[in-house]
Protein backbone atom coordinates (compact mmCIF):
# COMPACT_ATOMS: atom_id res chain seq x y z
CA UNK A 1 0.00 0.00 0.00
CA UNK A 2 2.94 2.34 1.18
CA UNK A 3 4.38 1.76 -2.12
CA UNK A 4 1.73 2.44 -4.17
CA UNK A 5 0.70 5.33 -2.20
CA UNK A 6 4.15 6.58 -3.20
CA UNK A 7 4.01 5.83 -7.13
CA UNK A 8 0.37 7.87 -6.91
CA UNK A 9 1.75 10.62 -5.24
CA UNK A 10 5.08 10.83 -8.17
CA UNK A 11 2.18 10.78 -10.94
CA UNK A 12 0.67 13.24 -9.43
CA UNK A 13 3.78 15.41 -9.07
CA UNK A 14 5.11 14.40 -12.88
CA UNK A 15 1.39 15.18 -14.37
CA UNK A 16 1.76 18.96 -12.21
CA UNK A 17 4.90 19.55 -14.36
CA UNK A 18 3.53 18.33 -17.65
CA UNK A 19 0.66 20.84 -16.84
CA UNK A 20 2.90 23.65 -15.99
CA UNK A 21 4.98 22.96 -19.43
CA UNK A 22 2.29 26.00 -20.63
CA UNK A 23 1.62 29.54 -22.02
CA UNK A 24 -1.97 30.79 -23.03
CA UNK A 25 -1.56 33.51 -25.44
CA UNK A 26 -4.56 35.31 -26.37
CA UNK A 27 -3.49 36.52 -29.47
CA UNK A 28 -4.91 39.15 -32.21
CA UNK A 29 -2.32 39.44 -34.51
CA UNK A 30 -3.40 36.69 -37.37
CA UNK A 31 -0.08 36.16 -39.11
CA UNK A 32 0.30 32.41 -40.14
CA UNK A 33 4.23 33.22 -39.16
CA UNK A 34 3.01 33.94 -35.58
CA UNK A 35 2.15 30.51 -35.10
CA UNK A 36 5.34 29.09 -36.79
CA UNK A 37 7.36 30.66 -34.67
CA UNK A 38 5.54 29.82 -31.61
CA UNK A 39 6.27 26.16 -32.40
CA UNK A 40 10.02 26.91 -32.76
CA UNK A 41 9.96 28.08 -29.15
CA UNK A 42 8.04 24.64 -27.96
CA UNK A 43 10.52 22.91 -30.19
CA UNK A 44 13.61 24.52 -28.30
CA UNK A 45 11.79 25.00 -24.45
CA UNK A 46 9.17 21.95 -24.42
CA UNK A 47 6.60 24.60 -23.24
CA UNK A 48 3.44 23.81 -25.03
CA UNK A 49 1.87 27.14 -26.64
CA UNK A 50 -1.87 27.44 -26.79
CA UNK A 51 -3.26 30.07 -29.01
CA UNK A 52 -6.79 31.43 -28.34
CA UNK A 53 -7.11 33.86 -31.50
CA UNK A 54 -9.67 36.54 -32.18
CA UNK A 55 -10.26 40.44 -32.66
CA UNK A 56 -8.63 42.56 -29.78
CA UNK A 57 -12.08 43.64 -28.69
CA UNK A 58 -13.83 40.15 -28.40
CA UNK A 59 -10.42 38.79 -26.72
CA UNK A 60 -10.37 42.05 -23.99
CA UNK A 61 -13.84 41.55 -23.20
CA UNK A 62 -13.61 37.93 -22.45
CA UNK A 63 -10.18 38.05 -20.00
CA UNK A 64 -12.07 41.02 -18.11
CA UNK A 65 -15.68 38.90 -18.18
CA UNK A 66 -13.53 35.91 -16.89
CA UNK A 67 -11.28 37.52 -14.28
CA UNK A 68 -9.23 35.56 -12.14
CA UNK A 69 -10.82 32.63 -13.86
CA UNK A 70 -8.92 33.49 -17.17
CA UNK A 71 -6.14 31.29 -18.52
CA UNK A 72 -4.40 33.90 -20.35
CA UNK A 73 -1.06 34.33 -19.55
CA UNK A 74 0.03 36.88 -22.61
CA UNK A 75 -1.93 39.03 -24.58
CA UNK A 76 -0.25 40.01 -27.79
CA UNK A 77 -1.52 42.64 -30.15
CA UNK A 78 -0.96 45.84 -32.70
CA UNK A 79 -0.58 48.97 -31.24
CA UNK A 80 0.55 50.26 -28.00
CA UNK A 81 -2.61 52.26 -27.63
CA UNK A 82 -4.12 48.55 -27.02
CA UNK A 83 -1.26 47.26 -24.92
CA UNK A 84 -1.67 50.63 -22.72
CA UNK A 85 -5.74 50.60 -22.64
CA UNK A 86 -5.98 47.10 -20.96
CA UNK A 87 -3.61 48.25 -18.56
CA UNK A 88 -5.56 51.03 -17.93
CA UNK A 89 -8.79 48.70 -16.85
CA UNK A 90 -6.31 46.75 -14.68
CA UNK A 91 -6.00 43.49 -17.12
CA UNK A 92 -2.01 43.28 -16.42
CA UNK A 93 0.85 42.98 -14.07
CA UNK A 94 4.02 43.78 -13.88
CA UNK A 95 6.80 41.14 -14.53
CA UNK A 96 8.44 42.14 -18.14
CA UNK A 97 11.69 43.01 -15.90
CA UNK A 98 13.83 40.34 -16.85
CA UNK A 99 18.14 41.59 -18.06
CA UNK A 100 16.89 39.86 -20.85
CA UNK A 101 13.94 42.29 -21.94
CA UNK A 102 15.83 45.45 -20.42
CA UNK A 103 18.42 44.85 -22.54
CA UNK A 104 16.89 44.11 -25.64
CA UNK A 105 13.75 46.50 -25.59
CA UNK A 106 14.57 50.91 -25.45
CA UNK A 107 12.89 51.82 -22.87
CA UNK A 108 10.56 54.27 -24.68
CA UNK A 109 8.80 50.83 -26.55
CA UNK A 110 8.06 49.09 -22.72
CA UNK A 111 6.27 49.31 -19.51
CA UNK A 112 7.06 46.76 -16.82
CA UNK A 113 3.56 45.38 -17.61
CA UNK A 114 4.06 45.02 -21.12
CA UNK A 115 6.61 45.34 -24.38
CA UNK A 116 6.91 45.84 -28.08
CA UNK A 117 8.34 42.82 -30.03
CA UNK A 118 8.36 44.52 -33.27
CA UNK A 119 8.35 47.91 -34.34
CA UNK A 120 6.15 49.95 -37.41
CA UNK A 121 5.99 53.37 -38.59
CA UNK A 122 3.28 55.10 -39.86
CA UNK A 123 4.29 57.16 -42.82
CA UNK A 124 3.41 59.37 -46.12
CA UNK A 125 2.96 57.42 -48.75
CA UNK A 126 2.91 59.74 -52.18
CA UNK A 127 2.33 60.13 -56.28
CA UNK A 128 5.66 61.11 -57.40
CA UNK A 129 4.33 62.31 -60.72
CA UNK A 130 1.90 64.52 -58.80
CA UNK A 131 3.76 66.19 -55.15
CA UNK A 132 7.01 67.93 -56.14
CA UNK A 133 10.15 67.41 -54.32
CA UNK A 134 9.85 71.12 -52.97
CA UNK A 135 6.09 70.07 -51.22
CA UNK A 136 7.76 67.03 -49.51
CA UNK A 137 10.90 69.09 -48.05
CA UNK A 138 10.24 69.11 -44.12
CA UNK A 139 7.16 67.29 -44.56
CA UNK A 140 5.72 66.69 -40.68
CA UNK A 141 2.31 65.18 -39.69
CA UNK A 142 1.44 68.87 -38.55
CA UNK A 143 1.77 70.19 -41.86
CA UNK A 144 -0.88 67.59 -43.03
CA UNK A 145 -2.91 70.18 -42.02
CA UNK A 146 -1.53 73.07 -44.40
CA UNK A 147 -4.18 74.09 -46.71
CA UNK A 148 -1.55 73.30 -50.06
CA UNK A 149 -2.92 69.57 -49.31
CA UNK A 150 -6.55 70.29 -49.90
CA UNK A 151 -8.45 67.72 -51.38
CA UNK A 152 -5.26 66.02 -51.65
CA UNK A 153 -5.10 63.56 -48.60
CA UNK A 154 -6.49 60.08 -47.72
CA UNK A 155 -6.23 58.79 -44.45
CA UNK A 156 -8.21 55.96 -41.82
CA UNK A 157 -11.50 56.71 -39.55
CA UNK A 158 -10.87 58.46 -36.61
CA UNK A 159 -11.78 55.13 -34.61
CA UNK A 160 -8.80 52.55 -36.43
CA UNK A 161 -6.46 52.25 -33.40
CA UNK A 162 -3.07 53.11 -35.50
CA UNK A 163 -4.71 56.78 -36.38
CA UNK A 164 -6.18 57.18 -32.47
CA UNK A 165 -2.45 56.50 -31.40
CA UNK A 166 -1.11 58.95 -34.15
CA UNK A 167 -3.19 61.83 -32.91
CA UNK A 168 -2.17 60.64 -29.21
CA UNK A 169 1.45 61.25 -29.87
CA UNK A 170 0.27 64.76 -31.20
CA UNK A 171 -1.75 65.60 -28.31
CA UNK A 172 1.21 64.18 -26.23
CA UNK A 173 3.99 66.52 -27.70
CA UNK A 174 2.15 69.57 -28.89
CA UNK A 175 -1.15 69.61 -26.37
CA UNK A 176 -4.71 69.16 -26.90
CA UNK A 177 -5.58 72.46 -28.11
CA UNK A 178 -3.20 72.58 -30.91
CA UNK A 179 -4.43 69.47 -32.46
CA UNK A 180 -7.62 69.98 -31.87
CA UNK A 181 -7.07 72.52 -34.66
CA UNK A 182 -4.67 70.49 -36.52
CA UNK A 183 -7.41 67.95 -36.84
CA UNK A 184 -9.80 70.42 -38.74
CA UNK A 185 -6.75 71.00 -41.13
CA UNK A 186 -6.62 67.21 -41.78
CA UNK A 187 -10.60 66.82 -42.15
CA UNK A 188 -10.29 70.32 -44.68
CA UNK A 189 -7.46 68.47 -46.92
CA UNK A 190 -9.89 64.81 -46.88
CA UNK A 191 -10.08 63.92 -50.70
CA UNK A 192 -13.03 62.04 -49.60
CA UNK A 193 -14.55 60.54 -45.85
CA UNK A 194 -12.49 58.07 -44.59
CA UNK A 195 -13.00 54.53 -45.67
CA UNK A 196 -11.16 51.14 -45.91
CA UNK A 197 -8.14 49.95 -44.06
CA UNK A 198 -4.31 51.25 -44.94
CA UNK A 199 -4.06 49.30 -48.09
CA UNK A 200 -7.03 51.14 -49.52
CA UNK A 201 -5.24 54.36 -48.30
CA UNK A 202 -2.40 53.59 -50.93
CA UNK A 203 -4.54 52.32 -53.49
CA UNK A 204 -6.47 55.68 -53.66
CA UNK A 205 -3.14 57.15 -54.22
CA UNK A 206 -2.07 54.94 -56.96
CA UNK A 207 -5.64 55.47 -58.53
CA UNK A 208 -5.24 58.85 -58.72
CA UNK A 209 -8.42 59.69 -55.88
CA UNK A 210 -5.61 61.72 -53.89
CA UNK A 211 -2.23 62.82 -53.57
CA UNK A 212 -0.81 61.12 -50.56
CA UNK A 213 -1.90 59.11 -47.85
CA UNK A 214 -0.93 57.73 -44.39
CA UNK A 215 -0.30 54.37 -43.78
CA UNK A 216 1.62 52.17 -42.06
CA UNK A 217 5.08 51.06 -43.47
CA UNK A 218 4.74 46.84 -43.76
CA UNK A 219 1.77 47.41 -45.99
CA UNK A 220 3.52 48.34 -48.66
CA UNK A 221 5.71 45.55 -48.54
CA UNK A 222 2.99 43.55 -48.01
CA UNK A 223 1.55 44.47 -51.29
CA UNK A 224 5.11 44.82 -53.14
CA UNK A 225 5.36 41.08 -52.21
CA UNK A 226 2.15 40.07 -54.13
CA UNK A 227 0.57 38.13 -51.11
CA UNK A 228 -2.32 40.45 -51.93
CA UNK A 229 -2.37 39.82 -55.81
CA UNK A 230 -1.67 41.17 -58.90
CA UNK A 231 -3.77 44.84 -58.56
CA UNK A 232 -2.43 45.51 -55.19
CA UNK A 233 1.17 44.62 -56.46
CA UNK A 234 0.63 47.06 -59.38
CA UNK A 235 -0.73 49.61 -57.35
CA UNK A 236 2.14 49.81 -54.72
CA UNK A 237 4.56 50.23 -57.24
CA UNK A 238 3.28 53.56 -57.85
CA UNK A 239 3.58 55.37 -54.64
CA UNK A 240 6.78 56.44 -53.09
CA UNK A 241 7.31 56.30 -49.42
CA UNK A 242 8.28 59.75 -46.94
CA UNK A 243 9.22 59.57 -43.39
CA UNK A 244 7.69 62.65 -41.70
CA UNK A 245 9.66 65.20 -38.87
CA UNK A 246 12.82 64.30 -39.94
CA UNK A 247 13.91 67.69 -39.15
CA UNK A 248 12.65 67.69 -35.58
CA UNK A 249 11.83 64.40 -32.98
CA UNK A 250 11.48 62.12 -35.79
CA UNK A 251 8.38 59.58 -37.31
CA UNK A 252 6.19 58.59 -35.50
CA UNK A 253 6.54 54.75 -34.39
CA UNK A 254 4.24 52.23 -32.98
CA UNK A 255 4.99 48.42 -31.72
CA UNK A 256 3.15 45.25 -31.58
CA UNK A 257 3.23 44.43 -27.97
CA UNK A 258 3.19 41.19 -25.69
CA UNK A 259 1.14 42.25 -22.67
CA UNK A 260 1.24 40.00 -18.99
CA UNK A 261 -2.02 39.22 -17.93
CA UNK A 262 -3.29 39.72 -14.81
CA UNK A 263 -3.04 36.20 -12.84
CA UNK A 264 -1.02 34.64 -15.45
CA UNK A 265 -0.74 30.84 -14.39
CA UNK A 266 1.94 30.23 -16.35
CA UNK A 267 3.92 34.10 -15.50
CA UNK A 268 7.60 32.08 -15.35
CA UNK A 269 6.71 30.49 -18.66
CA UNK A 270 5.04 33.73 -20.26
CA UNK A 271 8.36 35.68 -19.82
CA UNK A 272 10.65 33.00 -21.67
CA UNK A 273 8.38 33.23 -24.25
CA UNK A 274 8.92 37.32 -24.65
CA UNK A 275 12.31 36.85 -24.41
CA UNK A 276 12.28 34.22 -27.05
CA UNK A 277 10.33 36.73 -29.26
CA UNK A 278 13.14 39.35 -29.01
CA UNK A 279 16.40 36.84 -29.85
CA UNK A 280 17.51 37.65 -33.34
CA UNK A 281 16.11 34.45 -34.18
CA UNK A 282 12.43 35.44 -33.70
CA UNK A 283 13.07 39.08 -34.83
CA UNK A 284 14.34 37.78 -38.30
CA UNK A 285 10.97 35.62 -38.47
CA UNK A 286 9.09 38.64 -37.56
CA UNK A 287 10.84 40.99 -40.49
CA UNK A 288 11.24 38.59 -43.34
CA UNK A 289 7.30 37.56 -42.44
CA UNK A 290 5.26 40.48 -41.46
CA UNK A 291 7.56 42.64 -42.70
CA UNK A 292 7.86 44.86 -39.68
CA UNK A 293 11.13 47.00 -38.19
CA UNK A 294 12.86 44.91 -35.68
CA UNK A 295 13.00 45.83 -31.66
CA UNK A 296 16.42 44.77 -30.77
CA UNK A 297 19.75 46.52 -32.95
CA UNK A 298 21.71 44.22 -35.31
CA UNK A 299 18.39 42.67 -37.39
CA UNK A 300 17.82 43.96 -41.08
CA UNK A 301 14.53 44.98 -42.11
CA UNK A 302 13.23 42.66 -44.69
CA UNK A 303 14.81 43.60 -48.19
CA UNK A 304 11.08 44.56 -49.59
CA UNK A 305 10.96 47.04 -46.83
CA UNK A 306 14.87 48.31 -47.21
CA UNK A 307 14.38 48.63 -50.93
CA UNK A 308 11.37 50.03 -51.04
CA UNK A 309 10.90 52.07 -48.11
CA UNK A 310 14.10 52.70 -46.88
CA UNK A 311 15.82 52.03 -42.95
CA UNK A 312 17.78 55.18 -43.12
CA UNK A 313 15.68 57.35 -40.79
CA UNK A 314 15.05 59.11 -37.70
CA UNK A 315 12.85 57.48 -35.11
CA UNK A 316 10.83 58.71 -32.87
CA UNK A 317 12.66 57.66 -30.00
CA UNK A 318 11.46 60.92 -27.68
CA UNK A 319 7.71 59.74 -27.26
CA UNK A 320 7.15 57.32 -24.91
CA UNK A 321 4.58 54.85 -26.68
CA UNK A 322 2.55 54.49 -23.33
CA UNK A 323 1.57 57.72 -23.54
CA UNK A 324 -0.56 56.62 -26.81
CA UNK A 325 -3.34 55.09 -24.67
CA UNK A 326 -2.79 57.36 -21.95
CA UNK A 327 -3.52 60.16 -24.19
CA UNK A 328 -6.49 57.86 -26.67
CA UNK A 329 -9.43 59.64 -25.16
CA UNK A 330 -8.45 63.03 -26.12
CA UNK A 331 -7.42 61.79 -29.36
CA UNK A 332 -10.74 60.74 -30.06
CA UNK A 333 -12.15 63.64 -28.66
CA UNK A 334 -10.52 65.91 -30.95
CA UNK A 335 -10.94 64.10 -33.87
CA UNK A 336 -14.86 63.98 -33.24
CA UNK A 337 -15.20 67.53 -32.83
CA UNK A 338 -13.31 67.84 -36.22
CA UNK A 339 -15.96 65.84 -37.90
CA UNK A 340 -13.12 63.48 -38.51
CA UNK A 341 -15.43 60.67 -39.23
Amino acid sequence: MKKLSIYILLLTFISSLTIAAEVNIFNARHYKADAELYSKFTNKTGIKVNLINGKAGALEKRMIEEGSDSSADLYITADAGRCGAFKAKGMTQGGLTSPAIKAAVPSNFRTTHWTGIAKRARIVYYAPDRVSGAELSGLTYESLADPKWKGRLVIRKSSNIYNKSLVASLVKNNGKKATAEWAKGVVANMARTPTGNDRAQIMAVAAGEADIAVANTYYLALMLSGNKGAEQQAAAKKVKAFFPNQNDRGTHMNISCAALVKGAPNKANAIKLVEFLLTPESQEHFTNNTFEFPMIDGVSPSPLVVNNIGLDFKQDLKTKVSSYGAKQADALEVMTAAGWK
